[in-house]
C-alpha cells in the first residue's frame, strides 16, 4: 500500500464512524468530522462528560490518539509524575465507546500494518534479506524439560 491509498483508507475510516451513507460523503472528510464534532456535542448535552485515563501502549500510538481528540476538539492533557504515554481526556463515556475508541484502534492498526509493511521491505532492501525473529534457545545451564 503506498501513501495516499493509506491516506485514503485513514478518511474512509472516519467516514464509518461519523455514520457516512454515501461515496460523496465518504470522500468528504471535513463533512465526516463535523457529523462526529456534532454527535459529541449532543453526547455531551445528554450526559456530562468524565475523565478518562488512556494507557498507550507507545510514543507512536500516543501520537496518533492525541491528534485525534484534538480532531474533536477534545482537550488531552496529562498530570506530573504521568508516563508520557498517558493522555487524559474530558469525554462521554458513549463517545469513547462508540466512536473514539473504535476509530482510534482501526487507525491505528492501519497505520501500525502499513509501518511493519515499510520497515519490512527497507531492511530486506537494505539491510538484510533475512528479517525473521531471532532464534529461542535455552539459557545456559538450563535443564531440559523430562516429558516422558
Amino acid at each position: 500500500m503506498d501513501e495516499a491509498k493509506l491516506i485514503d483508507k485513514l478518511k474512509l475510516i472516519e467516514a464509518l464512524f461519523a455514520g457516512a451513507t454515501t461515496g460523496g460523503e465518504k470522500m468528504a472528510a471535513a463533512l465526516a468530522r463535523e457529523r462526529i464534532v456534532e454527535r459529541l456535542r449532543v453526547l455531551n448535552a445528554m450526559a456530562p462528560p468524565v475523565e478518562y485515563r488512556f494507557s498507550m501502549t507507545d510514543m507512536w500510538s500516543r501520537k496518533v490518539f492525541v491528534a485525534l481528540l484534538r480532531r474533536y476538539d477534545i482537550q488531552p492533557y496529562r498530570y506530573p509524575r504521568q508516563r508520557h504515554t498517558t493522555v487524559m481526556a474530558k469525554v462521554t463515556k458513549r463517545f469513547v465507546d462508540e466512536t473514539l475508541w473504535p476509530e482510534f484502534e482501526q487507525i491505528s492498526d492501519t497505520l501500525r500494518a502499513y509501518l511493519s509493511d515499510v520497515t519490512d521491505r527497507v531492511v530486506h532492501q537494505v539491510i538484510h534479506e533475512d528479517s525473521s525473529d531471532a532464534e529461542v534457545v535455552m539459557e545456559r545451564g538450563q535443564l531440559p524439560l523430562d516429558l516422558g
